[in-house]
């Protein structure tokens, strides 16, 4: 399994819309995407700075490119992302998961 990790950040004024639009548009799209096995979104305030993650799971790399795209280390961005970002992160990062 793959774990996928995404990084962005929001002004704090923000970060309740961004979260709602989290919950609602990219939660439901990782999780009926085939192949994904589990998308979480972490949160924590930091100063005037909200910080989200998602931590999503995959059972491969094709899952993942069948999401993302072909390069698969690219960022995948909704069109609301702009109005909240501070920057859009051009990668993420993949991690093999082991369970023993």
């Amino acid at each position: 399994m793959i774990a996928r990790i995404w990084h962005g950040a929001t002004p704090i004024e923000k970060s309740a819309d961004y979260l709602g639009l989290m919950r609602d548009v990219a939660l439901p799209d990782y999780r009926s995407t085939p192949g994904n096995r589990g998308a979480y979104v972490l949160h924590r305030e930091d100063g005037g700075v909200a910080h989200f993650i998602t931590l999503t799971f995959w059972d491969s790399e094709q899952a993942i490119a069948d999401f993302a795209g072909d390069d698969v280390t690219l960022a995948k961005y909704y069109d609301f992302d702009g109005d909240y970002l501070l920057e859009k992160e051009l990668r993420v990062t993949h991690h093999d998961l082991y369970d023993r």
